[in-house]
């Protein structure tokens, strides 16, 4: 056992002699690479993402050329000059275990300069470093629409097409077009009306005059995606501020939207409705004919059908009995359409929904304020309102009160039994799904903080797909919220979480005009008569009115 023990030891104490003698690693890699691989350079004191200027590195003549931008900011009129050049911050980006001489800091790039940069295996390179002002070579269209018609360009850029959806003729308008920064067009759409019912030919050409892109832009009936939206086809088409770009300049007052064929109307109270061109944003007058329902508690809120017909109501009890007023268009005169003379005290008047059109089948629909969770339900059959006198529905599964915050939406226009959706300010404070025939919630959405209140839903099917939309927004003059959910309304599953949403703090009152102290917004989904397009239009109340686009087309 003793020899045993004596020949372990002895191989042990070999296998710890051999592992000792092992040769130091070799670092140098089997293959030797240039060394550096790229110079960086920035202005000092500019914090911009785009302050990041990268190089050219000609190896075989070993010259590294930074290349600075003709303007600067790039997307400026500043043409950026050689006297910019005289303190340039230079980083460079080394292979492992190679140096480089002089160290960099700063470089005065009106000049030539030189650096030395020594690899792995102690080998020197001398290169010159240079400076370059290059005007840029991108020539892309990257923005193409027919605002007067509505019509967004859809770009393929790999193929260089434009795709104007479009059934109807479209004859010759002007365009709206956005290039790279420098590019210029021809012929310039913008400035001259081409026919786009036939296939029109645009040449970009950088702003180095030397490159160049064809685009074909031809009107086209594209197949749709299966079902719903196509993934990732959200756009922002245009946002204005309430204050600053449209001037509304009382603050409170804006509670809702109203969206016709051409128009989206801002109900303001106590003045006549502002118009907004429903394509662009731009301020089209104001509803000529308002009369004597202006006031502040009178025309207290708007909302719109599907056939053009704007209803307006008061705040009731505040203003009497509870009236609502409908407008056939823009330019028409009020009729007084609801006039619930029993209505008492009862609260209500500050939401309106409307699903379907008043010259056909609707449902109009007002929630009650205080604790009972019910609303009114007015039916519309053949464009005849068959009572002054609503249904009053109480919906089982909201704990607490909602108080003054509560929109409700139905979803079939000849069917008072459909399923309803309802945005509240309650317990247990998620966008609900309410079952038609039981009044019963039936799927919710994510829980909101109670920090925030939620007031406002619509609903809309496109492309053979329902969606809903809800909002919650911030009254407080701290923290950041203001933020609009669209859900996918195909199933309970789907419900659940939105399929997209706004980033906060970007469109509310605190954020913009003031803050929002009673808690007041509008959401609104209105289809194109082309079946192509689905558009989201929200308003946040002191904030601002924005446009989202979303299409179907296969792409």
């Amino acid at each position: 056992m003793k020899k045993i023990y004596s020949i372990l030891t002895i191989l042990t104490a070999c296998m710890l002699m051999l592992s000792g003698c092992q040769q130091v690693e070799d670092l140098t890699p089997s293959i030797s690479r240039y060394g550096i691989n790229s110079l960086n350079a920035s202005f000092y004191g500019d914090e911009s993402s785009e302050n990041n200027f990268t190089s050219e590195i000609d190896y075989e003549n070993n010259v590294i050329t930074l290349v600075f931008p003709y303007n600067y900011p790039r997307t400026s009129t500043n043409v950026l000059t050689m006297e910019a050049l005289k303190n340039v911050r230079v980083v460079a980006n080394l292979d492992d275990n190679v140096t480089i001489t002089p160290s960099l800091l700063y470089m005065d790039l009106t000049k030539e300069n030189f650096i030395t940069i020594t690899d792995q295996t102690k080998k020197k390179t001398d290169y010159k470093v240079i400076a370059e002002i290059r005007k840029s070579e991108e020539a892309k269209i990257t923005d193409f629409s027919l605002n007067v018609l509505g019509i967004s360009g859809i770009i393929d850029e790999q193929n260089k097409t434009i795709s104007l959806i479009s059934i109807e003729p479209i004859g010759e308008v002007l365009a709206e077009a956005s290039l790279s920064h420098g590019a210029t067009v021809s012929p310039d759409p913008r400035n001259t009306a081409l026919n786009y019912d036939q296939e029109v030919t645009l040449t970009v050409t950088a702003q180095n005059g030397v490159n160049k892109s064809v685009y074909t832009i031809r009107k086209d009936v594209p197949n749709k995606v299966e079902r719903g939206i196509r993934n990732g086809s959200a756009k922002i088409l245009w946002t204005k501020k309430l204050q600053s770009d449209l001037g509304i300049t009382t603050l409170h007052n804006t509670t809702s939207l109203a969206v016709t064929k051409d128009y989206v109307v801002l109900n303001t109270r106590n003045e006549p409705g502002m118009l907004l061109d429903r394509k662009t944003g731009t301020k089209a007058g104001t509803m000529p004919n308002m009369g004597a329902i202006q006031g502040g508690l009178t025309n207290f809120f708007a909302t719109a059908d599907d056939g053009d017909n704007i209803l307006i109501s008061n705040l009731a009890p505040n203003a009497g009995t509870y009236k609502v007023w409908r407008f056939k268009g823009v330019n028409a005169s009020p009729e007084l359409y609801i006039d619930w003379s029993a209505s008492g005290s009862t609260a209500i008047g500050r939401k309106l929904s409307v699903k379907g059109s008043l010259d056909g089948d609707a449902i109009i629909t007002a929630a009650l304020m205080g604790a009972a969770k019910s609303f009114a339900r007015w039916q519309v059959k053949d464009g005849v309102l068959l009572s002054q006198t609503p249904e009053i529905i109480a919906i089982n599964g909201i704990e607490g009160a909602w108080n003054n915050n509560a929109d409700v939406v139905s979803t079939d226009p000849a069917n008072l039994t459909a399923d309803y959706f309802v945005s509240y300010y309650a317990a247990p404070r998620k966008f609900a799904w309410v079952d038609g025939k039981t009044n019963t919630i039936k799927a919710q959405g994510p829980e909101i903080s109670g920090n925030w209140i939620q007031n406002a839903a619509d609903y809309t099917v496109f492309n053979g797909n329902p969606y809903a939309v809800n909002m919650s927004i911030n009254s407080f003059t701290w923290g950041s919220d203001d933020k609009v959910y669209l859900h996918d309304a195909n199933a309970v599953t789907t419900f659940t979480e939105p399929i997209w949403t706004t980033p906060i703090g970007t469109y509310g009152g605190k954020d913009n005009g003031g803050t929002n102290t009673n808690g007041t917004g509008d959401a609104i989904l209105k289809v194109s008569s082309d079946g192509y397009y689905m558009y989201l239009y929200f308003m946040f109340t002191n904030g601002c009115v924005v446009c989202v686009q979303y299409d179907c087309i296969d792409m």
